[in-house]
């Protein structure tokens, strides 16, 4: 099959890239990326040179260069994980959110529709059903909570999901939606927070933690999630929603001091800020569905995760070094223009 898979220079694409690649020798990978500030080519590095992949630098909101990729290489399967996605970016620049989460979402879908995709599968976010109360540990997010977003992130992305159940409807186009915890792991873009409490560490920098610190996502690791999305797309139900979560919820405090252990860093470190707007204060996923349908359950327990994600960052200093210097935005120019 040919699947064409957006947004895979950044972070859960490139990792899902890598475990198609690993478990589907049959199959044939087409990544396309714009390459924005979250979009890393290096991370594609060890997949370049595969006969198997195929690497193109365009927008999905562009629609021509959309319909050619499809008209060039007609896809069997889309996966769009394109997005912006870092909720404070979207509260000075909502702008940008709305272009690339819900209107290049409409342009992959109608390409999808021209050339008869097999499946279209949106790559969303446990955000758009708002947040938990902290005092309610029993209450979690399942595919029938509402939608209530609480950021402009998180309303284009739930924008996003009802235009796909609506051309689902209006279209018959094959669709599946996942919606997934916070995810963590190699490859993670270092704005993020424990990429971010990682890197601050050794460097001996502050660490700031909004407000408190009290928040608490639930976390996934993230090759448990490329298996539900790999799971999704062989045997998920057309035009069912299904939520992917870890089973691990912590507080982001405790995070924080679990990095500064594990590195042997001074709590002293930390520097409480001040807290994001309109800051969701719990997520939990109920991931009984795809559990009970698909018999997925996260492998990876964050005790374990965290440790692996904390190696893989002290072994691949140049990969976020290069980042934190900005000079992974010139790689594309230097290494592979004109392939």
């Amino acid at each position: 099959m040919n699947i064409i898979v957006t947004g895979g220079a950044g972070f859960i694409g490139s990792n899902f890239i890598f475990y198609l690649l690993g478990h589907h020798p049959e199959d044939r990978v087409i990544c396309l990326d714009k390459l924005t500030y979250a979009g890393n080519l290096e991370t594609l590095a060890p997949v370049m040179d595969d006969p198997r992949f195929r690497f193109v630098r365009a927008d999905i909101a562009d629609a021509e260069a959309v319909d050619r990729l499809f008209e060039e290489e007609k896809p069997d399967i889309v996966v769009n994980f394109a997005a912006e996605s870092h909720v404070d970016r979207s509260i000075t620049d909502p702008c940008i959110f709305v272009r690339t989460n819900v209107m290049g979402t409409q342009v992959l879908m109608d390409a999808g529709r021209k050339y008869g995709v097999k499946r279209y599968h949106q790559v969303s976010t446990d955000e758009v059903y708002g947040d938990l109360p902290l005092d309610r540990p029993d209450l979690f997010f399942t595919e029938e909570t509402p939608i209530h977003t609480s950021s402009p992130c998180s309303a284009s992305k739930a924008s996003a999901d009802l235009l796909v159940m609506a051309y689902h409807r209006t279209y018959g186009l094959p669709v599946t939606i996942s919606r997934c915890s916070n995810n963590y792991g190699p490859y993670h873009f270092p704005e993020k927070l424990i990429p971010l409490m990682i890197i601050n560490c050794l460097n001996d920098r502050p660490l700031p933690v909004y407000g408190t610190g009290e928040n608490v996502r639930d976390w996934l690791y993230v090759e448990d999630h490329c298996k539900a999305i790999d799971l999704i797309l062989q045997q998920g139900r057309v035009g069912e929603v299904y939520n992917i979560g870890g089973h691990n919820e912590m507080r982001n405090i405790d995070i924080v001091r679990l990095i500064c252990k594990a590195l042997g860093k001074p709590e002293s470190l930390i520097t409480y800020v001040t807290d994001r707007k309109g800051h969701d204060l719990r997520y939990a996923i109920d991931p009984t569905k795809i559990h009970k349908e698909l018999g997925w359950l996260p492998e990876t327990k964050f005790a374990d995760g965290i440790q692996k994600t904390i190696e893989w960052y002290l072994e691949n200093r140049e990969w976020w070094e290069a980042i934190v210097s900005g000079e992974y935005q010139n790689y594309y120019e230097r290494m592979y223009a004109g392939r």
